[in-house]
C-alpha cells in the first residue's frame, strides 16, 4: 500500500536536500505518494523557480507564501498555514529536512497531529544555544520518529542524548546526491559560460557566501569583513553571490562606494551556476554549512567564519578550518603557499543517500511508519 508522505522544503538549501527524495520516491508509485511542500520561508517561488529547474523538481503541490519575519512570527506563520494542509492530506509521514524554523515548525505541527515525522540530516550540533538553528535540530530530533544521519559523529550525539537506537539510521548526506546530480550536468562550455560572466578565469578567484546574522546584521564586524575581503580582491577577484539580508546591510554602510571593482557582489546564483563556481575557486570563505560539506567533498579550501560548525566531520576529515575576522588573512597565507591540509570524503557521501533513506523506509511501511512514540 502506497504511503503519503509530505516534503517539506523552506529555504532554499533545503531543495537540494529535498529533491533526491521527491525524485527516488517516484521510481516506487506502489510504495510511495509524495506530496511537495514549499513553506516560503525566504523567497517566494518565482525567485526560487531556477533552483527547482536546476534540481528537477516540479511545481509543489503546495506553497505557503509565509515569507520573512520574526522566528516567532515566521515559525506560528508555518505552522497555521501547515496544519491546514496536514488536515486536508491526512499523510502517513512527513518528511523534514536541515534546521530552518520550517524544519522546527512543520515537525511541531505534525507531532500535535500525530503524523509520524522523519528528520533527514538529523544528530548535527554545534553545541552552540545562541544559535537559532540549533534549538531548530535538537527540539526536531527529539520528537522525531525516524533520524536519517549524515555522519557517526550524528549518531553519537543522538545516543548521549538518549534518542532510542532503532530510530536513528546512517545514510550519508543527502546534499552530495544533488552535487553529484548537477555535477554532471556542468560541461566545458557551461564553465567558459559562468567564467565569462563574471570574468574570472577557472582557479583564480574567492568564492565567499556569508549570511549569518553574527557576520552581518552587526554592521562594525560586516565591515571589517568587507575591508578584509576588498583587501583580498587586489590580488585575486572576488565573487560574493549575496544574501538578501546580507546585502540590505552592505548597503547601508557608508563606505560601500570604495569597494575594488575585483571584488564583485552579485545576486544570488541558481544552483547549478554556484556549483560551476564552487568547482574551482582557489578557496571558499563562507559561514554556510551546506558549503563546508560541498567544498569538502570537491576538495576545495574552505574558511568557515565561525567559531563552531555542526559539522566537525569537514574539519576532521573534510577541507574545513574555522577562522575568524584576525585570523582569514593568515589562513589566506597558508592556501597561497600550498600548505592547506589533506583530506577525504567522508563515508556514505556517495550520491546514494537518497537511495539508502527510500529503502529504509520501504522496510518499514508494514510495520506502521513512525508509530513507536
Amino acid at each position: 500500500m502506497s504511503i503519503k508522505v509530505v516534503l517539506v522544503a523552506g529555504a532554499r538549501p533545503n531543495f537540494m536536500k529535498i529533491a533526491p527524495l521527491w525524485v527516488e520516491m517516484n521510481r516506487f508509485p506502489s510504495n510511495f505518494t509524495p506530496i511537495l511542500l514549499h513553506t516560503g520561508q525566504h523567497y517566494d517561488y518565482e525567485m526560487s523557480r531556477v533552483f527547482f529547474e536546476d534540481l528537477d523538481l516540479p511545481e509543489p503541490d503546495y506553497f505557503l507564501g509565509v515569507g520573512s519575519g520574526t522566528h516567532a512570527e515566521q515559525t506560528a506563520g508555518i505552522m497555521i498555514e501547515f496544519e491546514k494542509v496536514l488536515q486536508k492530506e491526512r499523510p502517513d509521514l512527513v518528511m523534514v529536512v536541515g534546521d530552518v524554523n520550517s524544519t522546527l515548525a512543520c515537525s511541531v505541527t505534525a507531532k500535535k497531529l500525530l503524523i509520524p515525522i522523519a528528520h533527514v540530516e538529523a544528530g548535527l550540533r554545534s553545541f552552540d544555544m545562541t544559535m537559532p538553528e540549533e534549538i531548530n535540530r535538537k527540539v526536531t530530533d527529539t520528537i522525531s520518529d525516524i533520524l536519517f544521519t549524515p555522519s557517526m559523529d550524528a549518531n553519537k550525539n543522538l545516543v548521549l542524548e538518549g534518542v532510542d537506537g532503532n530510530k536513528i539510521h546512517f545514510v550519508g548526506n543527502i546534499m552530495i546526491d544533488s552535487l553529484v546530480k548537477v555535477l554532471k550536468r556542468i560541461d566545458e562550455s557551461y564553465e567558459n559560460k559562468i567564467y565569462n560572466k563574471f570574468s574570472v578565469k577557472r582557479g583564480n578567484f574567492v568564492l565567499v557566501t556569508l549570511h549569518r546574522p553574527s557576520n552581518v546584521d552587526d554592521k562594525n564586524n560586516l565591515l571589517k569583513i568587507l575591508n578584509v575581503l576588498n583587501d583580498l580582491s587586489r590580488n585575486v577577484p572576488i565573487i560574493f553571490p549575496v544574501h538578501p539580508r546580507t546585502k540590505k546591510n552592505i548597503n547601508g554602510l557608508e563606505k560601500n562606494s570604495v569597494f575594488n571593482e575585483e571584488f564583485k557582489i552579485v545576486e544570488p546564483l541558481g544552483y547549478r551556476e554556484f556549483i560551476t563556481l564552487e568547482k574551482a575557486p582557489r578557496f571558499v570563505l563562507t559561514d554556510s554549512g551546506g558549503i563546508q560539506e560541498e567544498a569538502t567533498y570537491l576538495k576545495i579550501p574552505c574558511m568557515t567564519l565561525r567559531p563552531n560548525t555542526e559539522r566537525p566531520i569537514t574539519i576532521t576529515e573534510g577541507t574545513n578550518e574555522l577562522v575568524s575576522i584576525e585570523t582569514i588573512k593568515e589562513k589566506i597565507e597558508s592556501i597561497v603557499l600550498g600548505n592547506w591540509k589533506q583530506s577525504k570524503i567522508p563515508d556514505l557521501w556517495d550520491g546514494k543517500t537518497a537511495e539508502r533513506i527510500i529503502n529504509i523506509l520501504k522496510e518499514l511501511e508494514h510495520l506502521e511508519i513512525g508509530q513507536t512514540t
